[in-house]
C-alpha cells in the first residue's frame, strides 16, 4: 500500500508524458493525491482499531469540576444528560486546585495583569508573578534557583538530557521504572544510558564502579506513581556521593504531600540538601499547571540558557504562576492537608483490606487495584461510572506492562466518609 501510495504521488508530480503525451489536468492530479491519502489514512484507521480490540483504545470522559463540591463533578454523557459522578482518579491530590487562596490569587492577577504569557520569557520578558514562583521552590527544597517550565514532562526532557549533554562523556543510571518523560530525556541526550533494576542499589553500585571516572547521573523518581512504592533516596545519594555522580530526583507525585513543608521525600527524610536536582510539578498537589526544576545556580542557569524545551516555549502564565504560588505558601506552613489525606487513604485500604479486594500494599497515597487484563480494567471503569457513578480511569499498556492493568484509587482529604464507603460498596460488588 505504501509503494502504491508513492507511485500515485509520483504519478501525479508528472506534467508531461502522461495520458498518451497529454499533461495531466488540475482535477486529475488532484484525484491521484486524493487516492495517495486515502492509502496513507488506513494506516491510521488500523492503529486506531488495534487499540480498540486491545481495550486499551483511550476514551476521554467529558467531565465538569465544581468548585463547590469536588471531588463530585458533572458528567456530560453522550446523549446529552449530565449526572453526578465523584472522581477517585484525579491527580489535584489535596484539592488545592479549589482552594478559595489560590482561586483568589488567580482571579486577582488576571484582573491586574491579563490571561496569557505573552510569549517566551526570552521575547516577551519575565513575569513578576513567575519570579514570585521560582524563589518559592527554591526555598521550599532549600536550592539556590529554580526554572519553571509548561510541564513536569518538559521539565524532565529539557533539564536531563541537557545536564547530560554538558557533561563530557557522561554515563545516565536510570532506573528501570522511571516515568516515560524521564526515558525520553535520556533518550534525548547523547550520553551512554544504563539502566538499573528498580530501587535495586546493589545493582546501581556495581554500574557506578563499572563507569569508572566518567561523569556519572542517576536519575530517578521519589514515588512511583503505577505502584506507590518510593526510593531508597539517602541511600542512593550515598552511593552518589561515594562515587562521584550527580543525583537527578522526580518528585512530582510527592512534593506538597510529604515533609513538614510539602518539599516531598527528600525533606521528609532530611536528604535535600544530598539531592543535586530536585524537579517536580504544580500539577498535582499544588493543583495548578506547570513543572520545574531546583538546583545550583549553574546548573539551572546552564539549563534555562541552553535548552530548547525552555527557550523556544511560551511561558506558563502569570495567572498560574500565582495560584501556583499561593498553594505553595499554603502547604508549607498548613499540615492539615496532609495529615487528612494520610487520614483518608488509611480509611480506603482498610476497607479494602476487610472485604479482600486485592490492592498493591505501599507507603504512599496512591492505591492500585490490579486487575490483569485489560478489557476487564476498562469493564470494570465502565460499570463504575455507568450504574455506580464513580469515575476511576483504567490504566493499561503502555502506560503499566501488559498484565499489569489496574484501577488506581486516588483518596484525596475532601473525600468524605461516604464517598469511601460507596465506593468500596462498588468494588465489592464488582
Amino acid at each position: 500500500r505504501i509503494r502504491r501510495a508513492d507511485r500515485l504521488c509520483r504519478k501525479a508530480s508528472k506534467l508531461d508524458g502522461w495520458l498518451d503525451g497529454a499533461a495531466p489536468t488540475g482535477q486529475m492530479k488532484a484525484n491521484v493525491f486524493k487516492g495517495a491519502v486515502m492509502v496513507y489514512r488506513r494506516y491510521f484507521e488500523a492503529a486506531v482499531s488495534r487499540l480498540k480490540d486491545e481495550r486499551r483504545y483511550r476514551v476521554f470522559v467529558h467531565l465538569e469540576r465544581d468548585v463547590e463540591t469536588f471531588p463530585h463533578a458533572r458528567w456530560h454523557r453522550e446523549n446529552g444528560a449530565v449526572e453526578d459522578v465523584t472522581v477517585w482518579c484525579s491527580n489535584d491530590y489535596l484539592g488545592m486546585g479549589q482552594h478559595p487562596e489560590v482561586i483568589s490569587a488567580m482571579v486577582e492577577t488576571a484582573a491586574s495583569v491579563g490571561a496569557g504569557a505573552g510569549g517566551t520569557r526570552n521575547i516577551s520578558g519575565t513575569s513578576h508573578a513567575i519570579v514570585e514562583l521560582e524563589r518559592e521552590l527554591a526555598d521550599l527544597h532549600g536550592k539556590e534557583a529554580a526554572l519553571v517550565f509548561t510541564s513536569g514532562w518538559i521539565s524532565n526532557l529539557a533539564a536531563i538530557s541537557t545536564i547530560a549533554d554538558l557533561l563530557p562523556n557522561c554515563v545516565i543510571l536510570s532506573d528501570a521504572s522511571n516515568h516515560n518523560s524521564m526515558i525520553e530525556g535520556v533518550k534525548r541526550s547523547r550520553a551512554e544510558k544504563k539502566i538499573f533494576r528498580h530501587n535495586d542499589l546493589a545493582h546501581l553500585e556495581e554500574l557506578l564502579i563499572e563507569a569508572g571516572d566518567r561523569p556519572k547521573l542517576i536519575v530517578f523518581e521519589s514515588l512511583y506513581s503505577m505502584n506507590g512504592n518510593m526510593a531508597p533516596v539517602a541511600e542512593i545519594a550515598a552511593l552518589a556521593e561515594r562515587y562521584g555522580a550527580m543525583t537527578y530526583i522526580d518528585e512530582v507525585h510527592a512534593v506538597g504531600m510529604y515533609g513538614a513543608r510539602g518539599g516531598g521525600i527528600s525533606e521528609r527524610d532530611g536528604v535535600s540538601d544530598r539531592v543535586d536536582i530536585i524537579e517536580g510539578t504544580l500539577a498535582k498537589a499544588f493543583g495548578a499547571m506547570g513543572g520545574y526544576i531546583t538546583g545550583g545556580r549553574a546548573v539551572v542557569d546552564a539549563i534555562r540558557s541552553l535548552a530548547p524545551g525552555f527557550i523556544f516555549t511560551t511561558s506558563v502564565a502569570p495567572v498560574i504562576a500565582a495560584g501556583a504560588t499561593a498553594a505553595i505558601r499554603h502547604l508549607k506552613q498548613s499540615p492539615f492537608e496532609r495529615h487528612r489525606h494520610q487520614e483518608q487513604v488509611r480509611k480506603v485500604r482498610g476497607e479494602l483490606d476487610r472485604l479482600g479486594i486485592p490492592n498493591t500494599p505501599n507507603p504512599s497515597h496512591i492505591v492500585p487495584v490490579v486487575v490483569g487484563d485489560a478489557r476487564k480494567c476498562k469493564w470494570l471503569s465502565d460499570i463504575l461510572l455507568d450504574r455506580h457513578g464513580i469515575y476511576i480511569q483504567p490504566i493499561n499498556y503502555p502506560t503499566v506492562p501488559r498484565g499489569g492493568e489496574r484501577l488506581r484509587i486516588m483518596p484525596s482529604p475532601v473525600h468524605s466518609d461516604a464517598d469511601i464507603a460507596h465506593l468500596v460498596r462498588a468494588l465489592n460488588d464488582l
